[in-house]
This record gives structure tokens, sequence and C-alpha cells, in this order.
């Protein structure tokens, strides 16, 4: 692990190098057996803490049924492509201490929709071996062709305009699940935020602790 301020270029190239490794395992399939209950993780920072925020909900009604939420130091400093080994530890202590496991996570970030085809979305998968959809405010990489993602002439994800008016976000599968299933999942998540709701919720979960620190 490469501690923050320790940043040389060589670093940076490790942890290229092993997101360029970890990307052939990504599996992108459904393997999941219903989606019955959608999580959604999110993070908000202060100092140089990580407060990382998960909401469990029910899919059909978006009723809460958990959420939780943890506090670590961060161990790296923000590199964009890297966000993975920046957040991703965060998320998946949150994670362990969820009760009620989601069929589906939602990361507020990319999945394959990556330069190097492992974001955020697709790290928490394989980390945690949990079927993941990254769910991202900006587009890393790629261009859109009638609002889908292409990365190196491959279809990687899709733009999603939730309202009009609204700014567009960017859906890509992270693990376990399929291009189509992806954008399915998400779309059956929106209630009248931009964001899918138990995304919504996470970040408003995550804002709300940032405040009682």
């Amino acid at each position: 692990m490469f501690l923050v301020g320790s940043f040389l270029k060589e670093g940076i190239e490790e942890l290229k190098k092993e997101q360029i490794k970890l990307a052939p395992r990504i599996i992108i399939k459904d393997e999941f057996y219903e989606t019955n209950v959608i999580g959604g993780v999110d993070q908000a920072f202060f100092d140089n803490k990580i407060i990382s925020a998960a909401v469990v909900c029910d899919r059909k009604r978006m009723e809460i049924r958990e959420r939780e939420y943890v506090i670590v130091e961060a161990q790296l400093e923000y590199v964009p492509g890297l966000l993975c080994f920046r957040e991703g530890p965060a998320i998946i202590e949150v994670f362990k201490i969820l009760k009620t496991k989601p069929d589906v996570l939602l990361v507020e970030g990319h999945g394959i929709a990556h330069m190097r085809k492992f974001g955020l979305a697709s790290y928490v998968g394989l980390m945690l071996n949990q079927p993941t959809i990254g769910v991202a405010k900006n587009l890393l990489e790629g261009r859109t062709i009638d609002n889908a993602i292409y990365i190196n002439e491959e279809k990687r994800g899709y733009e999603l305009k939730t309202r009009k008016g609204a700014k567009a976000i960017y859906i890509s599968p992270g693990y376990r699940v399929s291009l189509k299933s992806s954008l399915g999942i998400v779309k059956s998540c929106f209630r009248e935020h931009r964001l899918p709701e138990p995304l919504y919720l996470a970040h408003r979960y995550a804002n709300k602790i940032k405040r009682t620190m």
C-alpha cells in the first residue's frame, strides 16, 4: 500500500499495472439469483479521513432495510483512474458490517468504463465477490454514441439522463453483472433524484455523518 504523500511516479505505475493484471478476472455476465435487495455506497471526506456510507433498500418500494457507515484514514492521494485504491478499502469495510447483504451493490464510481477496464465498482466487486454496478457522475474515458459508452471501440456502459434538465450519469458493470442488466437494474431504482435511490440515500447519509464531525 502506498501512503499519502509517497506517490512517486513509480508507485503510480505499479498501481496501474495491478489494475491491468486484475482486469481479466472481472466477470461481465449475470451471476445473481434475484434483485430484491439493492445497496448503494458513497463516500464523503474530511481532513484526511473517508466516510463510507452504505444503504440497503428493498427494490420494489426503495424503503431502507439497513444503513451503516465507517470512518477510515485515507491511505492514498486522489489520482484520476486510481480511485479504487483510495476508496475501495473503505467500501469493503462498511460492506463487511452490513447484516443485510444486497443482491447487487451500486457504487458511486465506474466499473469497466475505465481506461484499464478496472474502476472502483470492479475492484469492490472482485474483492468481495459481490455483484456490483458502477454509477458515475462524469465520464472518465471514451466517448458516447447513441447513449452507449465506447472505449477502444468496445462498448463498456451507458450514458443516462434520468430527468429533463439533469446532467447525465454513466453506468457500467462492475462485477458479475452484464451490460444489459446493469442498465435495467439502475433504471428500476430511480425515484425523483438524479441518482438511483440507494446511491442518493448513501450520498445523503455520508454527508449527514460528515456534518457531525
